[in-house]
């Protein structure tokens, strides 16, 4: 289910390296000791230093994730396309290394991006859906043009929930038709979540750097859970949704994903700032000046904080989650002892009133109809000739490989069927009220009666409340389900929730544009608990870097 549009060229930039020794080196270093970083943990800063010693090359690089995408995507379906310019950029950014042109710390590393942002070159973006395929847009997308600024290679697309798991009702987490059915890497037929599904997956088991992933509420932070990684979901208007497919502009924005917290924030520093195209970026308080997010990793990054937990949140896990609670608990011992102030009882109040109201849902499916008419306009190419949701709709429900109707297009049914979009008279006091659930009745409320710099909790439950308002979180691994835990499968029955080994994560939750100290902390936390390498897969790769370059 992997497009190959191309395989390795040969030669090589480079000749193969030893791992120590002496004589001269590509870029003309000597004496040099190499190491060479195991790709299923290997950060930025460990794959930059070979490339500065010259122990290999960024061609190198793309040799051997690729390899390793080969080797497991046929299992675990989480890479759509390669992209057949890697190996030419990946060359172009040697040279430029060679001539003593480096853009900065992540020039010439290999990231993956999801298949619903946009890149003008040979690759398509199409949300998994064959109704976009051929259809071409007029510019890379912000986000994408600021990674190839920085220096980055994008060697591909991530496999997705189709159309960011805004289509069906009965669907099932990492199933696009595209792709087939993602699977992430801890237990067989495991979820991976959504809807970044292949991103997750991806960055857990090293097939790049790291990758990009969007989220409307939940779609970067719980498939970071799933996969044992590092996840930041931004605040709105951090980084631009220019030439990324819509669903709702109130609520969509893109972020990393990644292995560590450090390799999220350089990410992050590289996408963020403000872009003409997506005004929402203009409302930013920082403008072009971005805090230094990398600079904010530091172990005291806990110390003196507010930290709020909101009981009647958590209350609502059932007996089967009682696993993710104990390390929860236990995670509050340790930022405590790390010098964060924990204030119990930080409750929501309008949450219960939120579990029973269908108004948020309403707002973004409005947007989405608005939203993903104003994409479609703007495609340099459209095969399908499609100009709005109906249209969509109607392409899937006569295209037999889209599986319909055993997957079915109940949001969009429901979508239509409310008759409104974002620009209908009733659209605003529908907004207003959903704001509610998120502002006074939500997060802003308990940081503001609790004088809190964060709220925590576990990450499972972490997503919903601030996608309403579109202020940010991150999620950092917390452990996994023990020996003994009752399989459960998802409603379809295809994919398995909760087994021994599937791991949880934890979140700090914070106002808008607060990502500086949200990073800090969940910095702090990470190197405190180290859990990502505490957990086992049940598939592991072969294929790395010293067998390769």
């Amino acid at each position: 289910m992997l497009h190959w549009s191309v395989w390795f060229p040969a030669p090589f930039l480079y000749t193969a390296i030893t791992v120590s020794g002496s004589g001269s080196w590509p870029n003309g270093t000597t004496d040099c000791q190499c190491v060479f970083p195991s790709l299923i943990e290997a950060t930025a800063a460990e794959l930059q230093e070979g490339l500065t010693k010259g122990c290999f090359s960024s061609v190198d690089l793309v040799n051997a994730y690729v390899t390793r995408i080969h080797e497991v995507n046929s299992t675990l379906h989480m890479v759509l396309e390669v992209n057949p310019d890697a190996w030419d950029i990946a060359r172009q950014l040697d040279l430029q290394r060679n001539h003593g042109l480096v853009r900065g710390p992540l020039h010439g590393l290999p990231i993956l991006v999801k298949g619903n942002i946009g890149t003008e070159d040979k690759m398509e973006t199409a949300a998994g859906s064959y109704a976009l395929v051929g259809a071409k847009q007029a510019a890379d997308s912000t986000v994408v043009k600021r990674l190839r600024q920085e220096g980055l290679i994008i060697l591909g697309k991530t496999s997705l929930s189709e159309w960011a798991n805004f289509r069906s009702l009965n669907g099932s987490d990492g199933w696009n038709p595209q792709g087939g059915q993602t699977y992430a890497a801890y237990y067989p037929k495991q979820n991976p979540s959504g809807s970044s599904s292949g991103s997750g997956v991806a960055a857990d088991l090293g097939l790049a750097l790291a990758a990009l992933g969007t989220e409307t509420s939940g779609s970067i932070l719980l498939p970071s859970e799933n996969s044992n990684i590092v996840g930041i979901k931004p605040t709105v208007g951090l980084t631009s949704r220019y030439m990324v497919i819509p669903i709702s502009q109130r609520q969509d924005t893109i972020g990393p994903m990644a292995r560590t917290v450090k390799d999220a924030a350089m990410i992050l520093q590289a996408i963020a700032g403000p872009d003409e195209n997506d005004n929402y970026t203009l409302a930013s308080p920082f403008g072009s000046r971005l805090p230094n997010y990398v600079a904010a990793c530091k172990s005291s990054g806990l110390k003196e904080k507010r930290i709020g937990i909101p009981r009647n949140v958590i209350n609502t896990l059932n007996a089967s989650s009682e696993p993710i609670v104990s390390a929860f608990e236990a995670a509050v011992s340790v930022i405590s002892e790390a010098g964060a102030t924990i204030v119990e009882d930080t409750n929501f109040t309008g949450y219960d009133a939120y579990l029973n109201t269908l108004i948020p849902q309403a707002v973004v499916a409005a947007d989405f109809i608005s939203d993903i008419a104003s994409y479609l306009s703007k495609l340099r190419t459209n095969p399908n000739n499609l100009q709005n949701l109906e249209d969509i709709r109607r392409f899937t429900q006569q295209e037999p490989l889209e599986d319909y109707p055993s997957r079915d297009t109940g949001i969009w049914d429901l979508a239509l069927g409310n008759g409104i979009n974002n620009t209908s008279p009733e659209f605003w006091p529908l907004h207003l009220q959903s704001l509610y659930y998120g502002e006074e009745g939500g997060l802003t409320g308990a940081l503001s009666r609790h004088k809190l710099d964060a709220v925590i909790l576990p990450t499972a439950l972490a997503s919903d409340i601030p996608a309403i308002i579109g202020s940010p979180a991150i999620t950092v691994p917390l452990g996994a389900f023990p020996e003994g835990t009752p399989v459960e499968y998802n409603p379809r029955g295809n994919l398995i929730k909760k087994a021994p080994g599937i791991p949880f994560g934890i979140s700090f939750l914070g106002p808008r544009w607060s990502e500086e100290s949200l990073i800090g902390m969940a910095y702090a936390f990470e190197q405190r608990t180290l859990m990502r390498n505490k957990l086992q897969r049940y598939i592991e790769l072969r294929s790395d870097l010293r067998s390769i370059s």
